[in-house]
């Protein structure tokens, strides 16, 4: 039997994979194919091992499988599968058909995954350029993610996907410089506020500005038995998928991770009221000047917008704006 790869070995492959685009696109567009890749093919290399499993375990009854399949955490069709993109890597509309790809394991999963890939577009000529030089970086792309083995049976522990897409984001943050703090919060950092906020089981643990959720798994990792529910909001599209798909490759499926401006229009609600929790975990975009410009509202064109108490209804800012 091969040896599994290790954590530093996954971690090479995929920022290898990277050399696809740099110098091309800037790491702040091109991290999320990447991401998304990862994403892919983690749920391609997973469903596939279980259809082997499935398959020596009922004879090969297709019927059997099938049903089996339909009850698996993630249900993939083959025209959604890595292998199958893999095989089409040729294709002059490969944009196109990853595309559709992504499509199809929203719906098919839409119950977890509605909405996951609405900010990418694999046959964008904005970000990816003309058709010739388009297609030959998503072929290399799709050749380098088929070096790596992401079945659950190569890989040592449960943890090392997750890990590995938290090491991809810290590199692009790194590369990003102060605009990687919009959606990174440094690991040190994470490991510190996760041990000074002590959370326990069943907590309600609550990120405002979750970012990618990197401060949400580590104060979750801390819980014994890792039970407890986690919430956040980003205001950001792109980095709520981020954050989505982060949650999903820590194990963590419930979490609620919602789109939007958590002042203007926080979204954790309970009988009308704002949700109440254990454990509050943060690190706010504290360089963001107009970050109250959400109350104005689109019939209000005054550059000088001053938000005022009274326009929150739930009073957030009685005692101070």
């Amino acid at each position: 039997m091969a040896d599994k790869l290790t954590q530093a070995q996954i971690n090479n492959i995929l920022w290898q994979a990277c050399d696809t685009f740099r110098g091309k696109i800037d790491s702040s567009i091109y991290k999320d194919y990447i991401l998304v890749m990862l994403f892919v093919k983690y749920l391609s290399d997973t469903y596939k091992e279980h259809y082997d499993e499935f398959h020596v375990k009922y004879k090969g009854d297709e019927g059997r499988i099938k049903r089996a399949l339909s009850r698996d955490r993630f249900v993939l069709d083959k025209k959604s599968s890595f292998d199958y993109l893999y095989g089409k890597r040729n294709a002059s509309d490969v944009g196109e058909i990853i595309n559709k790809a992504l499509e199809n394991i929203e719906e098919d999963n839409k119950g977890k995954l509605r909405g996951v890939f609405r900010n990418i577009d694999f046959n964008s000529e904005v970000n990816l350029g003309a058709t010739k030089e388009r297609n030959a970086m998503l072929r290399t792309l799709l050749e380098d993610f088929c070096k790596v083995d992401l079945r659950p049976s190569n890989i040592p522990e449960e943890d090392v996907i997750g890990n590995s897409y938290e090491y991809l984001i810290s590199r692009f943050a790194s590369d990003a410089g102060k605009k990687g703090g919009e959606f990174f919060t440094p690991s040190e950092v994470s490991e510190l506020l996760s041990r000074l906020v002590k959370p326990e089981q069943n907590d309600r643990i609550y990120d405002p500005t979750c970012g990618s959720g990197s401060l949400l798994i580590r104060a979750f990792n801390k819980i014994a038995g890792k039970k407890a529910q986690i919430y956040g909001q980003e205001r950001n599209g792109q980095t709520h998928s981020l954050c989505r798909m982060n949650m999903f490759l820590h194990g963590i499926d419930d979490a609620k991770i919602e789109w939007g401006d958590t002042l203007a229009n926080p979204k954790h609600l309970e009988n009308d009221k704002l949700m109440k929790f254990q454990v509050v975990v943060a690190n706010p975009p504290f360089s963001l000047d107009k970050w109250a410009m959400g109350f104005a509202g689109d019939s209000n064109t005054d550059t000088k917008f001053k938000l005022e108490p009274g326009m929150d209804p739930y009073r957030r800012f009685e005692w101070g704006v």
